[in-house]
C-alpha cells in the first residue's frame, strides 16, 4: 500500500497545484456571495476528484492480476499513454503562455463569478475537477495505480483518501482560512490571485512535464 500511496502523491500534487481552480476559488472568496459560492465550489471540487479517481480505480481493477513480481504490460501501456498525454498538455501550456508584457487571458466564465450561486459554484467545482482534461488524466493515472496494485478494499480506500486530501488541499485551505478569518485573508488572497494569473502557464507546463515523465517511467517499469 505504501508504494501505491507514494505513486499517487505526485499525481495528487499535480491536481492541487492547478492555478485556474485556485484563482476561481479566490475570486469567489472576494465576491459578494463569498461563503455560499466558495463552499459550494469546494464541495464540487472534492466530489469531482473522488468520482474521477474511484471510476478509474474500478476500471483498472478489471485488468487481470499476475504474480506480484511479474510484468504488467497492460497497466504499463496505459501509464505510458497517460504520461504522453500529460507531456502534450505541458507543451500546449508552454506554447500558449503570454508573451513578456502581455496580460494573461483568463476563461470568460470567471467574469460571472460575482453573480454565481452556491449551486453553480458546486457545478463549476465538479466540472473543473472531473471533466478538465489535465485533472482527468491525473485522476485516471492515480486510478490505474490503485486499481492495479493488488490492494484490499480498505487499503484502496485509504490510498484514494490520501489522494483526495492532497489534491483538494489547494482549494480547501484558502476557503477554510477565509471562513475562519475573512477580514485578514482579503489582501493575501488578492496577492496570490495576481501571482497565479501571471504564472499559470509556466507553473502548469513545468508541473505537467515532470509528472508526465514520472508516469511514463512508472509505465516502462511495469514491463
Amino acid at each position: 500500500m505504501g508504494e501505491a500511496i507514494g505513486e499517487v502523491l505526485p499525481l495528487a500534487l499535480g491536481i492541487a497545484i492547478s492555478p485556474i481552480p485556485i484563482i476561481a476559488a479566490i475570486l469567489m472568496l472576494l465576491s459578494p456571495k463569498a461563503r455560499g459560492t466558495s463552499v459550494g465550489f469546494l464541495l464540487g471540487w472534492v466530489l469531482g476528484i473522488v468520482v474521477a479517481v474511484v471510476l478509474f480505480t474500478l476500471l483498472a481493477a478489471v485488468i487481470p492480476e499476475g504474480e506480484p513480481d511479474a510484468a504488467k504490460p497492460v497497466a504499463g501501456t496505459i501509464k505510458i499513454l497517460l504520461g504522453t498525454a500529460l507531456l502534450f498538455l505541458a507543451l500546449r501550456q508552454w506554447r500558449n503562455r503570454p508573451k513578456p508584457g502581455e496580460e494573461p487571458a483568463l476563461p470568460k466564465w470567471m467574469a460571472a463569478i460575482d453573480t454565481m450561486t452556491a449551486g453553480r459554484g458546486f457545478g463549476l467545482g465538479f466540472l473543473l475537477a472531473a471533466v478538465n482534461p489535465k485533472n482527468l488524466l491525473l485522476g485516471a493515472a492515480a486510478g490505474v495505480v490503485v486499481g492495479t496494485a493488488g490492494l484490499t478494499a480498505g487499503e484502496a480506500a485509504l490510498a484514494i483518501l490520501v489522494f483526495v486530501i492532497v489534491a483538494a488541499s489547494s482549494v480547501a485551505i484558502p476557503v477554510i482560512a477565509y471562513l475562519v478569518a475573512s477580514k485578514r485573508m482579503a489582501a493575501p488572497l488578492e496577492s496570490l490571485r495576481t501571482w497565479l494569473v501571471h504564472n499559470n502557464a509556466a507553473v502548469m507546463s513545468v508541473l505537467l512535464l515532470v509528472i508526465g515523465v514520472v508516469v511514463i517511467g512508472k509505465g516502462i517499469a511495469d514491463f
